[in-house]
């Protein structure tokens, strides 16, 4: 056991259950618990969007990614670089004015039915478990080195933690965990990437120079198509460039500020937190694989995990191995945190208050229900974790993300800018989105290998790894079909009436 990472390790722990501790005196109701009763300003809940968006899949996952595949390993971050675009136009602000606490809210705004709200939040804890899995995957490769601890031990760990940071504070103790870990994250990884410029006298000509000559790929190294060419390329792409605009636990973030305007500034802050964080990262892979070396990578971690880490080892010792470690400790801890609170949340607002109950549950009850359904999300995601432990992080983080754009993506702007959609529409939507996703995924290279590298032996019946260039416009036409083939039955009048009203409200507010 590394003892300066132990330390730090329970450092971060001990602080974070401090900030729990003070936020469950503040969390005293349904709308604390639920969004830190929407107080949090424009550069807080940037940083805490930001350190939701920069997960283990990418400070682990990204940066192996890059150390080993090259080339390649940039089209894990490539499309989320720019995905925030997206949420700033088209998203962010009519999500703010329309909703309340969940996505489900929003959508319900123009579709006041049970079974939409129903599909919206299975949606949500569904794409939850997807994207909580890169972050287990993470937590349990990293606490297994340092610790020496059974990935299975180090899984119930940061499930123990991260459950308990929901429990007690909510929104506002998982908001600030996530404002912390950025910075922390930002400060780690910029030091890192100094020290590797020093080791290439600030040259970044040489760093590509030498990490194609260290690679065993050769020439190879810095050229596209290693893991990923043609359609599974544009594949991957596209779902990381719409992902983030359907991700729950990204977008319930915005109903932790005031208004659209606020909303706006936290897209800004967070694009360009994470647009900085991202570029440092592709140095720190291919610093990697000059000083730390392919083999030492693979040896520590097969999917390149635990890149990062070495590196640090390598420039700064242990003290820097430890340092780095905890912070990508933290960065999980308040990653997870913040999607066990969005499938909590979707659970006991949409499910057990709007749906079982009516409307009418308290705000008690709801946040009962709420902590009930956040042990049984972490207890979830931790049985499946053990069964894809050997797949990259950063990957498991975009087929979440693939989930959320074909699943999410196409119901939230058909409600916000088509006044012809309806009910069935949306329903349609929601369903074929998830599970041809899903369907997808379980019929692709990534569950079914001939070799044996997979979480199955055999061959895949689906040829790309990323499906989203099927199951994304598999979602937008069954939207488009479910309405227009379900017209007849729908009430124009009704339907115009309540498009007319969602319109203004996505641009003014609710109270207009």
């Amino acid at each position: 056991m590394n003892g300066t990472a132990f330390s730090l390790f329970l450092l971060i722990v001990i602080a974070t259950l401090f900030i729990t501790y003070f936020a469950a005196k503040r969390t005293k109701n349904a709308n604390q618990f639920y969004t830190a009763g929407g107080g949090l300003t424009g550069w807080q809940n940037g940083l805490a969007i930001s350190g939701d968006f920069m997960s283990a899949s990418s400070f682990l996952g990204i940066v192996g990614g890059v150390a080993l595949t090259g080339f390649d390993g940039l089209y894990l971050l490539l499309g989320a670089l720019v995905s925030y675009l997206v949420v700033m136009y088209l998203v962010a602000e009519p999500l703010r004015n329309l909703g309340k606490y969940t996505l489900a809210d929003m959508i319900t705004a123009r579709f006041d039915r049970k079974k939409v709200r129903g599909f919206a939040a299975l949606n949500t804890l569904t794409i939850s478990i997807f994207y909580m899995l890169a972050q287990l995957v993470g937590a349990g490769v990293l606490i297994k080195l340092l610790l020496g601890f059974e990935f299975t031990t180090s899984l119930i760990i940061v499930g123990v933690l991260m459950t308990v940071y929901v429990l007690f504070g909510g929104m506002t103790a998982t908001s600030w965990v996530q404002i912390i870990k950025a910075g922390l994250l930002i400060a780690g990884t910029f030091v890192l990437f100094i020290l590797v410029l020093s080791k290439f006298n600030f040259n970044i000509m040489t760093i590509f120079e030498q990490a194609k000559q260290a690679s065993p790929l050769g020439d190879a190294f810095l050229n596209p198509g290693l893991r990923h060419s043609g359609l599974d390329a544009i594949s991957l792409n596209i779902g990381l460039l719409l992902g983030a605009a359907g991700l729950p636990h990204v977008l319930i973030r915005f109903f932790t500020v005031q208004d659209a305007k606020v909303a706006r500034k936290s897209v800004t802050v967070a694009t360009w937190v994470i647009s900085i964080f991202y570029v440092m990262a592709i140095f720190l892979g291919l610093g990697a694989t000059v000083l730390v070396g392919t083999g030492t990578i693979i040896d520590a971690n097969p999917a390149g995990n635990m890149t990062a880490p070495l590196l640090a080892k390598t420039l700064g010792g242990n003290f820097m191995f430890a340092f780095i470690s905890a912070v990508a400790f933290a960065t999980i801890l308040a990653v997870v945190a913040g999607i066990v609170l969005s499938g909590a949340s979707a659970f006991a607002h949409d499910f057990y208050n709007e749906i079982l109950r009516g409307g009418k549950a308290t705000e008690k009850e709801q946040v009962r229900a709420a902590r009930i359904a956040a042990i049984s999300v972490s207890v979830i995601s931790i049985i499946i974790a053990l069964f894809v432990k050997d797949l990259n992080v950063a990957f498991l983080g975009a087929l979440a993300l693939t989930l959320a754009a074909s699943a999410n993506l196409p119901v939230i702007l058909y409600t916000i800018y088509w006044r012809k959609f309806n009910t069935t529409g949306a329903v349609t939507s929601m369903i074929v989105g998830l599970f041809g996703t899903i369907i997808l995924v379980f019929l692709s290279p990534n569950v079914w290998d001939p070799e044996g590298h997979a979480i199955f032996v055999g061959k895949a019946l689906f040829p790309l790894s990323s499906p989203g260039i099927v199951s994304i416009p598999l979602g937008f036409i069954a939207g488009y079909l479910g309405t227009v083939l379900s017209r007849k039955k729908d009430d124009s009048k009704a339907r115009n009436e309540a498009y007319d009203k969602i319109l203004v409200q996505s641009n003014l507010g609710k109270d207009a």
